[in-house]
């Protein structure tokens, strides 16, 4: 049950440690991901709030947070990374439907930026599929309900 925990808190660090560091550094290191390019709709590839920044503080953040609790920096790393790249390919679906990047998208916004990371979990550790879908649901839930709370808080700029 402690490894559930952990891959939990895990998929929030990915997700929240760009956040933090945004607000700390402002806009140093906050080149976006795509480079500012549109897509072929004349749309941004993902848009501006994809950095940089984000990437690399998110996967160190839970890459430090792996080693401490002893599943290991590589391991910490790429989970971040896949936490990363599925928040990149929900960014670059919604623009592909014309979505802005502020526009919410149940189900979207959360199930790729955990599902695969969690398929890497299952893959890496003794991680059974029920674990995997247990935590993609928590993480989901846990997102829908408390981002609100953290936008009354201050602490998010949407509300979702």
């Amino acid at each position: 049950m402690l490894i559930t925990l952990e891959l939990f808190v895990m998929l929030v660090l990915a997700n929240g440690a760009p956040v933090v560091a945004a607000a700390l550094l402002k806009k140093r290191w906050s080149a976006p991901v795509d480079g500012g390019r549109l897509w072929r709709d004349g749309r941004p590839v993902l848009g501006n709030s994809k950095t940089w920044r984000g990437v690399v503080s998110g996967a160190l953040a839970c890459a430090l947070f792996a080693l401490m609790t002893g599943l290991g920096f590589v391991f910490g790393f790429l989970f971040g990374l896949l936490g990363l790249a599925g928040d990149m390919l929900s960014s670059f679906i919604k623009r592909r439907l014309g979505l802005a990047s502020s526009a919410r998208a149940l189900g979207l916004d959360q199930i790729p930026e955990a599902l695969l990371p969690m398929l890497l979990a299952m893959w890496w550790l003794p991680v059974s599929l029920w674990v995997v879908l247990l935590v993609v649901v928590l993480f989901t839930l846990s997102n829908i309900y408390g981002s609100p709370l953290l936008y009354r808080l201050g602490i998010r700029r949407q509300p979702h």
